[in-house]
């Protein structure tokens, strides 16, 4: 069986981003590959943030990953710096890498504008530590966006040079494309994300959550409501296809090409289908929440099974490298 790796950030809160972006899909993955699903704090720290609502952070993410579907019987889940292993090897892997490439890499150049007063090192040397995190399992299948085929095709990269210089250690990892099509945030025009408040948290109360699906964008050549549209390139019958059921997506697209329905009637159809799983995944966190043991217990026994795998790995890496093992 294959090894699957992937990450995400403690952001808090799951949106309905990373939802279907990622975790609907890492839920998928837990019966075809053996998987390590990481709660990446040390990546984290390379943007401005409160120390002390960490933990909180690394909880809250960890409760929303377990309601999603993430089983501790089928999956490795962990928290990054439970794991010093991580660190390390992302020193020895900097030991290969082209200095250029980083520089090069689109994200950093990004972040750089957008932060200027944070281009720390870290954030340069960010892809190092992603390298690390994929290769310390010898995962042979990362699930990655098109925002970070850049970033895989450099820790592919750093393999060969490593490979080349030390001897054959690591093999290259290849891409797991999804095909998830992109979900656009709330106003239609960029990736969801908390910074750009276009989101919906997977916790939100109902209310929230319609008053938003109610001012949401939608294909903005409806702009009276008998002017047909095109499902295709509306965010809202994007959603649709994870909510509502062929019949009603039929029916929604039959509706909005002749300008049958308007853009209200489509979203309250989308808000059904929406609150009975938000309502599913709610209830499921309530019953781990009031049970703070159990995730406790998940990422102790998570870190655990992580370390002993990144413990031969390092081993492996250090002889090497000629080092005390």
């Amino acid at each position: 069986m294959e090894t699957v790796f992937s990450g995400i950030q403690p952001t808090g809160e799951l949106h309905l981003g990373n939802y279907l972006g990622a975790v609907r899909s890492w839920v998928e993955m837990q019966d075809q590959y053996r998987c390590f699903f990481c709660i990446v704090d040390l990546h984290a720290i390379t943007q401005a943030y409160e120390p002390a609502e960490m933990p909180r952070r690394i909880r809250e993410m960890a409760l929303d990953l377990v309601a999603c579907g993430l089983d501790p019987a089928r999956c490795t889940l962990f928290v990054q710096s439970s794991v010093p292993e991580h660190t390390e090897l992302a020193w020895a892997l900097a030991s290969v890498t082209p200095f250029g490439e980083l520089g090069r890499m689109t994200q950093f150049k990004d972040r750089s504008e957008r932060q200027p007063d944070n281009v720390n090192a870290g954030v340069f040397a960010y892809p190092v530590l992603q390298a690390a995190d994929v290769l310390l399992y010898s995962a042979t299948r990362v699930p990655v966006g098109e925002d970070q085929r850049q970033h895989l095709e450099l820790a592919r990269e750093i393999v060969r040079k490593w490979n080349a210089r030390f001897g054959p250690t690591f093999e290259e990892p290849q891409a797991l494309f999804s095909s998830t099509p992109k979900i656009l945030g709330l106003d239609g025009q960029a990736k969801m994300s908390k910074s750009l408040g276009n989101t919906i948290g997977l916790r939100e109360a109902d209310p929230a959550v319609w008053e938003k699906l109610r001012t949401a964008a939608t294909d903005p050549a409806r702009v009276r409501r008998t002017d047909p549209g095109d499902p295709d390139v509306c965010n809202i019958f994007t959603l649709h296809r994870f909510f509502s059921s062929a019949e009603r997506q039929a029916e929604v697209r039959v509706g909005c090409t002749t300008a049958g329905i308007g853009c209200i009637d489509c979203k309250k159809w989308l808000f059904e289908g929406l609150k009975s799983d938000l309502a599913r995944i709610r209830a499921r966190r309530e019953e781990l929440a009031a049970r703070p043991e159990v995730i406790d217990e998940i990422l102790a026994e998570g870190a655990a099974r992580a370390r002993l795998v990144a413990r031969e790995t390092m081993a492996k890496v250090r002889a090497r490298l000629g080092l005390a093992t």
